[in-house]
């Protein structure tokens, strides 16, 4: 059996780079650096001289379409072509054809059936090297707000080989759904409420203290939607908004 696919990168659309560098710079605590190419400027986030994640600028034509600041997660896969044909085999959607980056990585945008969108990537270097889980700005958890858990469940098992961990009762029927890649549980799933916006991934990025992470984010504008709520482990976690406007999510101790 082929080693479960998961999520490798990390990529914020903003319509501010400069601001949005600042913000999560001050708050997670990432070095910011140059990942430009001839076509794209490109900011990469570091954790200890790592990337984890990236920023480009939400292009004008897409503002006038309606698309806002949010997060987008990379899945690592062997053929990103054939990979397009599976997922839409599947249920789901193609949302840019693949295309390339020269010299770096081939990827697609697709979605889940519910709508959620994600990128399925090959990039050009061989793998990549990553900081030890839990290291403060990699992230902690994955979290899809999406459809009928057990169907969404099925469509990313039968893609990545993604196994069910044990499943949470949220009451009134709702369920949370963990799912390991390999290992220990790396997300959840749920059933999207009505007041959720669209289907979505939402990132946990470590921090080391929620407290002093959740005051930074006051100090740079945003601001936090919910929490802190304690979860198994002892960590703390927190929603919230950058200043202009994409979610996300801290997961830390509390000292």
């Amino acid at each position: 059996m082929s080693t479960p696919k998961n999520f490798l990168w990390y990529e914020l659309v903003t319509s501010d780079t400069r601001a949005a560098a600042d913000f999560y710079s001050h708050v997670v605590g990432w070095k910011t650096g140059d990942g430009s190419t001839s076509r794209n400027p490109y900011t990469l986030f570091l954790v200890e001289g790592q990337g984890v994640g990236g920023m480009m600028e939400l292009p004008k034509e897409a503002c006038d379409r309606g698309a806002t600041p949010g997060w987008v997660g990379y899945i690592a896969v062997e053929d990103v072509d054939a990979e397009v044909k599976r997922i839409q085999a599947a249920g789901g959607h193609l949302l840019r054809e693949p295309d390339d980056v020269p010299g770096i990585l081939r990827f697609a945008v697709v979605a889940d059936p519910a709508g959620a969108p994600f990128v399925v990537f090959r990039g050009e270097g061989g793998p990549m090297a990553q900081p030890a889980p839990g290291t403060q700005g990699t992230v902690g958890w994955h979290e899809l707000n999406g459809g009928d858990v057990e169907s969404t469940f099925a469509f990313y098992s039968r893609l990545f080989g993604w196994t069910k961990d044990q499943a949470m009762d949220m009451g009134n029927g709702a369920v949370y759904q963990l799912f390991a890649a390999g290992g220990e549980a790396v997300g959840a799933m749920m059933k999207k409420g009505d007041d959720d916006g669209g289907p979505h991934w939402l990132f946990y990025f470590c921090v080391d203290d929620i407290d002093g992470a959740m005051a930074r984010i006051g100090e740079k504008g945003g601001s936090v939607t919910s929490g802190p709520h304690q979860v198994p482990s002892d960590a703390w976690v927190i929603h919230a908004l950058d200043p202009q406007g994409a979610s996300f999510a801290l997961v830390g101790a509390r000292h």
